[in-house]
């Protein structure tokens, strides 16, 4: 593989297939689909964590959330394990961010020369509040996340527009650079709040959006893990009327258009710069977000709303215009990245594999992509395994759920109980035992949230510490 330099940007929340290039039919991102037209998009991406911190931790080290006990949005990645960062720095190449990566603090010694407009937990806690499940709250009452949403410029919004713009300048200045640098872009749409600029949610009708699938009311039973989540914090209920839903789901599709926008000024500085040829882009986003399907909203979910993540790989020696089936995970970028800057081949370690090998390389269908939860809302931990044709989920005390995704993509029928699966599902079973004891994890997570919450008072205490809704971005 040519050796070139890397442009990773990561958007914060993006629903997997909520792309025209991965077969929307309406939405519009027009920079994110001519990036997948030069490169090879992922169809079966996904996070090692439904949640923000252990994703990012997760991306940061290549190596699964059990491993490095990054459990949760209060227990961030501090550079103590080894992560990409690092070793390109190490390596004497030049290694920077700009914007969003929640982590720990900016003091804490990640890897990168530099950080600019960074945004990390808030006070270095995040949500201790979150950490309280064992035993976890009946409710933490109405959720605040969606009081607002409509049309408005948001912090968040301003955030990205700078963010994208100070690597618009970055790119600018480092176009003659005699060793491959690194650039990380972190934007945070389509994240809520839903507030979007009036001219991207002129492009969506709310009266035009389709209901999400699966609501309650039309006598769908969620699975009880998911319940329990429901009873915790209750969004759809906070959301309110029908009305509300469609408008809140436009909101979430013009924040995808506007993060594409931002997206777009990158690629043409690119090529203004003539630094197109030479520099590898990888696009993704550090989770997704269930947007109203089964009367959920947010993430924390095993489903692949929630799980699934968009991947975008383009580039010298990256096949173009290739649609790849095999499963790959935020984890894959460590070793991505060491690959394509030609470090030192020994760097490379952890489960991950270079997403450029694995563009060139036929697709490998049985490839399983692992992610696991162990957050707010979660009594006990779940954990999920997909490969490219099926998706298995283990509830730890509940029944497991398995989806045949060769004919329900949209994982509206669980057949774990179907006497024709069983096969299939013991397989999927004994594959996550063969990664981790999920009993023994969930008493890990559980172990480490418990000592923190006694580091910070006690219990009661704990629920009224960190910050209760998305993590403040710098304001200018």
């Amino acid at each position: 593989m040519k050796t070139t330099n890397v442009l990773f940007i990561l958007s914060d929340e993006h629903q997997h297939d909520l792309m025209r290039c991965a077969g929307h039919p309406f939405i519009q991102t027009p920079n994110l689909d001519a990036l997948a037209a030069r490169g090879t998009r992922f169809r079966n991406a996904y996070t090692p964590s439904p949640i923000c911190v252990p994703a990012r931790a997760s991306l940061a080290t290549g190596r699964y959330v059990h491993d490095i006990r990054c459990w949760d949005n209060a227990i961030a990645y501090d550079g103590a394990s080894p992560g990409w960062a690092q070793y390109l720095t190490q390596s004497g190449l030049l290694t920077e961010s700009i914007g969003k990566l929640h982590y720990q603090s900016e003091a804490a010694p990640v890897g990168f020369r530099r950080q600019q407009h960074v945004v990390h937990i808030l006070d270095g806690i995040g949500q201790v509040w979150g950490s309280v499940r064992n035993p976890m709250p009946e409710t933490m009452g109405r959720s605040p996340l969606y009081d607002k949403i409509g049309a408005g410029t948001s912090d968040y919004n301003r955030f990205d527009a700078r963010v994208a713009d100070t690597a618009v300048d970055w790119l600018g200045q480092h176009t003659d650079d005699s060793t491959p640098w690194t650039l990380f872009v972190g934007l945070v749409a389509p994240h809520f709040p839903l507030v979007v600029p009036q001219q991207y949610l002129d492009l969506y009708d709310p009266r035009d959006i389709p209901m999400p699938l699966l609501h309650p009311s039309s006598g769908y039973v969620r699975h009880p893990w998911v319940e329990r989540q429901a009873r915790h914090m209750d969004h759809d209920a906070a959301i309110g009327s029908d009305e509300r839903r469609r408008l809140a789901v436009a909101c979430y599709f013009a924040l995808v258009t506007f993060m594409d926008a931002q997206v777009g000024k990158m690629l043409a500085a690119l090529e203004r710069h003539g630094l197109a040829d030479t520099t590898t882009v990888i696009y993704g986003s550090d989770h997704g977000d269930n947007l109203g399907k089964r009367g959920m909203w947010n993430k924390c979910l095993m489903y692949r709303e929630s799980t699934g993540v968009p991947m975008i790989v383009a580039g010298p020696g990256i096949p173009v215009g290739k649609v790849s089936d095999t499963p790959v995970s935020l984890i894959d970028i460590q070793n991505t990245i060491l690959d394509l800057t030609g470090c030192d081949a020994a760097l490379q370690s952890g489960p991950g594999e270079s997403l450029a090998k694995l563009a060139n390389l036929p697709d490998q269908p049985e490839r399983l992509a692992f992610s696991e939860y162990h957050a707010v809302g979660s009594d006990a931990a779940a954990y999920m395994l997909a490969s490219r044709d099926f998706k298995y989920h283990y509830y730890v005390g509940m029944r497991p759920e398995l989806f045949d995704l060769r004919v329900d993509p949209e994982e509206l029928n669980d057949v774990a109980a179907d006497p024709d699966y069983a096969e299939i599902l013991a397989w999927f079973d004994a594959k996550l035992h063969a990664l981790l004891d999920p009993e023994a994890t969930d008493a890990a997570a559980k172990a480490d949230q418990d000592a923190l919450i006694e580091a910070f008072g006690g219990r009661e205490a704990a629920l009224k510490t960190g910050t209760p809704a998305a993590t403040p971005v710098p304001v200018e």
